[in-house]
């Protein structure tokens, strides 16, 4: 049987790492892209430009997909996101909804369309990707939209995982604090991005994950030194 993972967002800082991470251990690397912006993956295995946003569209992969591939799936990574600031009184009800759709609705739907993929052969593993401001809500104050995305995302890893009881279908989710990256960098030049997580070390630990399978509904606190 083949190795199979698919991963979202793919070509951004941690899609990048991830891709390497399980491309180098033997994993044959299905990668998703945004659409329409030229993104290149040299060492994914096959790359699909697709809207994780869009339900419909993604419901269209996964039968692709199993044309494609069959049933043989051991994880899929999602990857996709993104971050706003705003404390309560600076929050839209629009900047509510562009976090949900880039961090909630980008996992819902590739959980949704997917799971009955993992469910014809009884394994695999979701990887979701959650903040600590999501299990620390107080922390999430100045980021309020962002914190209520990545909370839903935390709660739905649960979810998936209560259905899943009883199979050897498996959801982590992963809880990182500011993560290592040019655009982080430049966003907070005074901070010491030596206490924070890199991608790689994220990386690493989805990949312990998805090949450990004593391991179920595990929550990844990877904080760095912050």
């Amino acid at each position: 049987m083949n190795r199979n993972i698919i991963i979202t967002g793919a070509a951004g800082n941690l899609g990048s790492a991830v891709v390497d991470k399980f491309k180098r251990e033997g994993f044959k690397v299905i990668a998703t892209v945004a659409p329409g912006k030229g993104e290149e993956l040299e060492e994914a295995n096959d790359i699909y430009e697709l809207d994780v946003t869009d339900e419909e569209k993604v419901a269209e992969f996964a039968k692709e997909y199993t044309v494609q591939y069959g049933s043989d799936l051991e994880a899929v990574a999602m990857l996709v996101g993104g971050f706003s600031m705003g404390d309560l009184a600076e929050t839209s009800k629009a900047d509510v909804e562009k976090m949900l759709q880039l961090n909630f609705f980008s996992a819902y739907n590739m959980a949704k369309a997917f799971l009955p993929v993992l469910k014809k052969t009884g394994k695999g593993t979701f990887l979701f990707v959650g903040a600590k401001p999501a299990l620390h809500l107080a922390e999430g104050k100045s980021t309020v939209a962002y914190t209520l995305s990545k909370s839903l995302v935390v709660n739905l890893s649960e979810l998936v995982a209560a259905e899943t009881e009883g199979t050897e279908i498996r959801s982590h989710v992963f809880v990182p604090s500011i993560i290592d990256t040019p655009p982080n960098r430049e966003a907070m030049p005074d901070q010491d991005s030596s206490k924070w997580v890199r991608p790689d070390e994220i990386a690493e630990a989805m990949h312990y994950a998805a090949t450990n399978p004593s391991l179920r509904q595990t929550t990844f606190k990877l904080y760095g030194s912050v």
